[in-house]
């Protein structure tokens, strides 16, 4: 069985992705919580993973690092990874590929942080710019491939890579109407999202680094997590 290794649920959105993939696609897996540690976790996630980041899929005798490599390795193993029809696999994977390596700003105004609820303080013009780009990436998937998900009918891993931006939404109130909207409280509905959202409110360990970026973003309106 696969060994999949991550970080605390609360923080860690990259380990969001492949879990949440797996979990809908019914990929069986052990999953491997490796909390982060103050400061670094280079050397702790080392023992698993040859980056010292998460998440780290482990089968067998071959490690696979990073989520969207992941994701293609489960690809080439389970259906239903990617959309079938051509279309909607090729916006799918080009929509992964720009969120694995853009939307700078919202990672680093707005890290996730599921158990809390935060008022932003500003709104820059970059964050402003790569909201409304995803908001313009989920409304073009949804209406070229009919929904109810990105890609079409069937979640896939377009859905599991916006994941994170779902609770970043909920947790920074980046206001969402009409279809996106419903998209994002779809996506919140699914019984696997609610089930890393409920892990990450029990954690009780809180990450001094997480913890001051969410203060630097914004006035803490509630936190909902359980307490230390």
């Amino acid at each position: 069985m696969y060994q999949l290794y991550i970080a605390n649920k609360n923080y860690s959105s990259w380990s969001l992705r492949p879990w949440l993939l797996a979990k809908v696609l019914d990929i069986g897996f052990e999953e491997r919580l490796v909390p982060f540690e103050d400061g670094s976790s280079f050397e702790a996630f080392r023992h698993f993973s040859p980056t010292g980041k998460v998440p780290c899929l482990v089968d067998g005798d071959i490690t696979v690092w990073d989520s969207l490599a992941i994701t293609e390795y489960l690809a080439e193993r389970h259906s239903g990874v990617w959309p079938a029809d051509a279309r909607a696999r090729a916006f799918a994977r080009s929509a992964c590929s720009e969120m694995h390596s853009g939307f700078s700003a919202l990672r680093n105004l707005c890290g996730m942080n599921c158990g809390i609820r935060v008022k932003l303080f500003a709104m820059p013009a970059a964050l402003e710019a790569d909201i409304a780009r995803i908001k313009a990436l989920w409304q073009q998937g949804l209406d070229s491939f009919g929904g109810p998900y990105l890609g079409g009918s069937a979640f896939s891993a377009v859905d599991a890579f916006f994941a994170p931006v779902v609770f970043r939404f909920q947790t920074y109130g980046i206001a969402l109407s009409g279809p996106l909207a419903d998209y994002a409280a779809r996506m919140l509905a699914l019984p696997a999202m609610e089930q890393w959202y409920q892990a990450a409110l029990a954690e009780t360990w809180r990450e001094p680094s997480h913890e001051a970026e969410a203060k630097a973003a914004g006035h803490w309106l509630e936190d909902k997590r359980a307490c230390r």
